[in-house]
C-alpha cells in the first residue's frame, strides 16, 4: 500500500512458498498467495505476470471452495479487473457478472460485495459506451474530414 513494491515482491514470493510446502499446491491459502503476488504485479501494470497467477488462485477456489463460494466470487471480480485495466472489456465482462451473481446468491442483493461487483460491472458499461461514443464521434469527423 505504501507503494514499495520491490521490497514487496519478495516477501509475497515468500509467502506463496511456505503456503506452498505447508499446505499444499491446491489449498485456499495457496490461492490467497497466489492472488495477493498478482495484486502486486497488477497494481505495478505487469500485467503478463499477474494473468496467470490470478488465473491459477481461481482454479484453486472452484476446485476447493466450489463455484458459488463468495472467495470464487473475489477471484472473477479480480481477473475481470485485470482485464479491464488492459481494456479487455470483452473478457472482463462475463466474468463481473458471474461474480455479482455469485455474491447476489450467496451474499444477498444488499452485501457490500455485491454492491461493489454491481459498481464494477457498470464501470465496465460506462467505458464501454464512452468508448462506443467516441468511436462514432472520430468515423462521423473522418467521413466529415476525410471524405
Amino acid at each position: 500500500n505504501q507503494g514499495k513494491y520491490v521490497e514487496a515482491e519478495p516477501l509475497y514470493i515468500q509467502a506463496l512458498e511456505i503456503c506452498k510446502q505447508q499446505l499444499g499446491e491446491n489449498h485456499p491459502r495457496t490461492a490467497d498467495s497466489l492472488n495477493n503476488l498478482a495484486e502486486l504485479y497488477r497494481n505495478q501494470g505487469k500485467y503478463v505476470e499477474a494473468e496467470p497467477l490470478y488465473i491459477q488462485a481461481l482454479e484453486i477456489y472452484k476446485q476447493q471452495l466450489g463455484e458459488n463460494h463468495p472467495r470464487t466470487a473475489d477471484s472473477l471480480n479480480n481477473l475481470a479487473l485485470l482485464y479491464r485495466n488492459q481494456g479487455k472489456y470483452v473478457e472482463a465482462e462475463p466474468l463481473y457478472i458471474q461474480a455479482l451473481e455469485i455474491v447476489e446468491r450467496v451474499l444477498g442483493s444488499d452485501h457490500p460485495d455485491t454492491e461493489m461487483y454491481r459498481e464494477n460491472l457498470e464501470k465496465l458499461h460506462r467505458k464501454q459506451q464512452q468508448i462506443s461514443q467516441d468511436d462514432s464521434l472520430l468515423g462521423r469527423l473522418k467521413k466529415r474530414f476525410l471524405g
